[in-house]
């Protein structure tokens, strides 16, 4: 099988290394900022970033041709875990059925940014497409 970079207008890395990369059914992603689309900036408050975050994983997974229903696990880099509560509510959104949801980590990371709450990454399996 052949690996295939996948790329997000909007969405790219300072290094040479794509948004994400998928083999055969797996996807996975580079990290993924909260950075406001098309920007290198970030919003001040921690429920934007991590929508920006939500934002972002949902573009890499369509140029992926995969859906939020082919998600097997998200881990969350966060600065204080007091972040966790804010990746909350989206998360119930995007996965809101508590039979299906993916598996999800954060690690307590030193944010090379003060400015940045949250990164993130994941993982995808997508079945038949």
């Amino acid at each position: 099988m052949a690996r295939r970079s996948i790329e997000v207008g909007g969405l790219s890395h300072q290094n040479p290394l794509p948004a994400a990369s998928r083999v055969g059914p797996l996807v996975e992603t580079s990290i993924i900022t909260p950075f406001n689309p098309g920007t290198r900036d970030v919003p001040p408050d921690v429920d934007a970033q991590i929508e920006n975050l939500f934002h972002h994983a949902g573009e890499i997974l369509t140029a992926a041709g995969a859906t939020w229903d082919d998600v097997v696990k998200m881990t969350f880099f966060v600065g204080d875990l007091k972040v966790r509560r804010a990746i909350n509510e989206p998360w119930v959104r995007y996965f809101p059925d508590p039979a299906s949801r993916p598996a999800r980590h954060s690690l307590l990371v030193t944010m090379d940014d003060p400015a940045q709450f949250a990164r993130c990454e994941l993982t995808a399996y997508v079945e038949g497409r």
